[in-house]
């Protein structure tokens, strides 16, 4: 079980998005996961008329290591710590680890 998930609300601890919050769109192999509006770079893009694609400078979202977000907390509005653990009918659950409180129920 995975301790952040695809739709999780997340802060940014470190780097240039620092304290920034965004939802994670996708999470890739490499302990990489995509947030959407967080650590952008701009591409730029060639037109194409036939798929009706403008040309122009896009932002494009970049993947940013999962040691560096946290699951926001909106009790706390901070980032927190994720546990696991087990509940007597036998279902995992994820848990903010500050406050024990379970995060998806």
């Amino acid at each position: 079980m995975q301790k952040i998930k695809k739709g999780d609300e997340v802060i940014v601890r470190t780097g240039k998005d620092k304290g920034k919050t965004g939802r994670v769109s996708k999470i890739l192999k490499d302990d990489k996961v995509l947030v959407e509006g967080i650590n952008q770079a701009k591409k730029s893009q060639r037109p194409n008329p036939n798929a009706g694609v403008t040309g122009g400078i896009i932002p494009k979202d970049m993947p940013i290591h999962i040691s560096n977000i946290g699951l926001y907390n909106p009790a706390t509005k901070k980032a927190e710590r994720v546990g696991i653990k087990l509940l007597d009918n036998g279902k995992k659950v994820r848990y903010f680890k500050s406050t024990n409180e379970v995060v998806d129920a």
